[in-house]
């Protein structure tokens, strides 16, 4: 083998670089030697300082010795043939030996005598001024303990940290309808047609937004969109469009619904009319789902939306979480005009909102107002921001409450239960579930219950297996229907032909059935939000109800400390022996049988 050195001369630059460093090294090598200056100075001081010289002289023979130690520890090796030590092992020596000196000593500094007696070199040779060590006084790292960490309080928005305070109670101090006389006497009328005697009954967060849109669009002289409601199902959508044609029903006002139900065509002539000169709007309220009404801003010739005042967005939470589709910003930008338009009323077209000053407000403009409902509206201000909202206002049935929490949606502490709903949590295992059910409405006399499941498929499953077990009337309530044959299952619910409806939450989601009396939860819900939209759906209008969650042993611990953090009134735990069940078991077991040729026969049809 033959070994060879290339000698490689420096170029310019590499000259230049090289030359650069070595100033940078002189005068890092300055600053050390100063600093060793100084803690030699102040070892002096400390020396001065000393009382008794007996003790100083002790410790100095100790330094002594521990010096006259450290080097031969240094320079002496391992024997030869005997055994290298762990590396952790000899860390952990050289720890213990460092912690027996002083702190000096540590950082490589000779005491006062030695450095009279002439200064020691160091295990490389040089003299200590020329050692690389940190000073004296330099602080030592290690002995961290373990602390928790400070929490970040977040900053609310002064309308989220102080909103308008709303009585939660329903059947406390309510307003008369005689009470307020601005009230068209036409919808006061149709208030007390429909039972309604005071503000608000229940939640009221429907009429909430239909009656003040009603009386304050019963003026107008022409007919153009100006208002404009957004919800996230159909279903939802059907229910506001059939609240909002109940208090238009006697008034020029036209409510359209575009929903996706009908034709593109069809929607496009309930919305406008081409005329000789143009087009005709047709509606003065919109009901819509968001992806329906995209689809009418783009393909819609005539819907114009400039005209639009009230901007209602209905379960603003769910509709945030929709956010990605990109809906609110392709509406809010119909409903102002185009910068630079050519327009010659362009100077009395309103503009978008910004900062309010003195020129913003010498000329006076028609407001788009948004109006957000929902039983649970997130406090994260990074979320509502996407909202777009200027000069908000918050009214809520709690006053909120500083700390972490008021950023997390899905927190509790921050939503109001029914005061007539009791809470129940059964313990059961995975087969008993479907036993449960039955038995809470063989046994307790409910005619009209609603089971949330968490997937389609469980929904559809446990709607099988309940009808061959007999005995009790059930329907699916999913996504497996079309928009018809949900709204014919919800309207039998409501007549009371169906005693078990089981549902998913996404369908299920805002809907409004009068006379339910018992909610089972089948899967027990993840999120607190979840659980307060589930369980809304009975004790309404100040009624009564009870909601009823089936746990497995896994899941009841999480689950009760989520309500126990939330503050749910009254949580009751409800066992089912299984003597109260035992009787059910044979039919069960043939429900199961039964459960298991048809989903193999629907897995052979869609096979085929």
């Amino acid at each position: 083998m033959a070994l060879f050195h290339v000698a490689r001369y420096p170029g310019p630059e590499e000259a230049e670089a090289a030359g650069v460093e070595a100033e940078a090294d002189g005068r890092a090598r300055a600053l050390l030697e100063r600093l060793q200056r100084r803690a030699r100075e102040r070892q002096r001081q400390q020396q001065l300082r000393q009382p008794e010289p007996e003790e100083a002289v002790q410790s100095e023979d100790a330094a002594g010795k521990r010096r006259r130690r450290r080097p031969r520890r240094r320079r002496s090796g391992r024997a030869p043939g005997s055994p290298r030590a762990p590396r952790g092992k000899r860390q952990k020596v050289d720890s213990e030996d460092a912690g027996a000196e002083s702190g000096e000593e540590a950082l490589g500094e000779s005491s006062v005598d030695a450095e009279a007696e002439g200064p020691p070199e160091t295990p490389g040779g040089r003299p200590p001024d020329e050692a690389c060590g940190p000073p004296a006084h330099a602080l030592l790292l290690g002995g961290f303990g373990r602390s928790r960490a400070p929490k970040v309080q977040p900053f609310l928005p002064l309308w989220l940290a102080e909103p308008s305070c709303v009585k939660k109670t329903v059947t406390e101090d309510l307003v008369p309808i005689e009470d307020i006389p601005e009230v068209h006497p036409d919808l006061q009328k149709k208030l007390r047609a429909h039972g309604i005697s005071s503000y608000f009954p229940g939640s009221g967060k429907t009429l909430a937004f239909v009656i003040p849109i009603v009386q304050a669009l019963l003026q107008r002289a022409v007919c153009q969109v100006r208002a404009l409601v957004v919800l996230p199902t159909k279903e939802l959508a059907q229910q506001v469009s059939k609240v909002f044609n109940v208090y238009t029903d006697a008034t020029l006002l036209r409510v359209s619904l575009v929903t996706g139900q009908k034709s593109l065509a069809k929607e496009q002539e309930s919305l406008v009319q081409k005329t000789a000169d143009g087009f005709r709007c047709l509606a003065d309220i919109v009901v819509a789902t968001p992806g329906r009404l995209v689809d009418h801003i783009d393909q819609t010739p005539g819907f114009s939306l400039q005209h639009l005042r009230f901007l209602v967005i209905d379960e603003a939470d769910r509709m945030i979480d929709s956010m990605h589709q990109s809906w609110l910003p392709r509406v809010v930008a119909a409903a102002f005009p185009q910068e630079g338009a050519k327009d010659p009323i362009a100077l009395f077209q309103r503009r978008q909102a910004q900062v309010m000053t003195a020129a913003s407000i010498c000329c006076p403009q028609m407001p788009l107002q948004k109006l957000l409902f929902s039983a649970t509206l997130t406090q994260n201000p990074e979320k509502l921001q996407q909202l777009g909202l200027y000069l908000p206002q918050l009214f809520s049935t709690q006053p909120a409450h500083g700390g972490p929490r008021d950023a997390d949606a899905d927190l509790g502490g921050k939503y109001t239960f029914p005061a007539g709903l009791s809470h129940h949590y059964v313990p059961c295992s995975l087969r008993s579930k479907p036993l449960v059910i039955l038995y809470l409405i063989l046994h307790m006399s409910f005619s009209r219950v609603l089971c949330f499941t968490n997937s389609r498929e469980n929904s559809h499953r446990l709607s099988l297996l309940v009808q061959a077990f007999g005995g009790v009337t059930v329907a699916e309530f999913s996504s497996r229907y079309g928009p018809g044959q949900r709204k014919m299952i919800l309207k039998q619910f409501e007549q009371g032909k169906i005693q078990l409806l089981i549902s998913t939450d996404a369908t299920a989601r805002g809907i409004d059935v009068q006379g339910v009396q018992l909610v089972v939860n089948y899967d027990a819900p993840q999120y607190l939000r979840t659980y307060v939209h589930r369980v809304g759906r009975t004790a309404r209008a100040g009624k009564s109800g009870q909601a009823f969650t089936l746990l497995l042993k896994v899941q009841e611990r999480k689950f009760l400390q989520m309500l126990m953090a939330a503050g749910v009134p009254g949580l009751e735990r409800h066992d089912t022996p299984s003597e109260l069940l035992q009787p059910l078991v044979p039919r069960y077991e043939e429900a199961l049988s039964q459960l298991e040729r048809a989903v193999k026969e629907e897995r052979r049809q869609k096979a085929a």
